[in-house]
């Protein structure tokens, strides 16, 4: 994969850890595969566990899925960095289209996941606010 420094992922909006409660709660199928632990999710993109990175850019189809809710959002990404860690690597990944509405469902998604995962009550606009925002990191 490529080490250009202006091919690295620069995410603007806000990511969310797919993870509510100590449990994954956000999950990937990739290229029709089997369904994946997210590390994070935002608008534009994600991550998740992966040791060794592809030799070069990759696009596939991915579908989303949000744990208990049998909905699921589809579309094309592509992969951006991968990242090693303490706990193994992690590649990072942008999203390129959505099939049907499946950018406005997400944005739902994120919108709940951040009322529910929050420190303080919030309002629903509130949290599409947050979601829609800048990254904060």
């Amino acid at each position: 994969m490529s080490q250009d420094p202006d091919y690295s992922e620069r995410r603007t909006r806000q990511r969310f850890v797919a993870r509510r409660w100590g449990a994954v709660c956000f999950w990937v199928s990739i290229d029709g595969g089997e369904r994946q632990a997210l590390n994070d999710l935002s608008l534009e993109g994600f991550s998740y566990p992966l040791d060794t990175p592809p030799e070069q850019p990759l696009r596939f189809t991915f579908s989303l899925h949000l744990e208990g809710i049998p909905d699921t959002i589809r579309g094309q990404a592509e992969t951006m960095n991968h990242v090693l860690g303490e706990g193994g690597g992690q590649l990072g990944c942008r999203f390129l289209s959505f099939d049907d509405d499946g950018e406005r469902r997400l944005h739902e998604w994120l919108t709940t996941h951040v009322m529910a995962t929050a420190t303080v009550r919030i309002s629903e606009q509130e949290a599409a606010e947050i979601v829609r925002g800048p990254s904060l990191i």
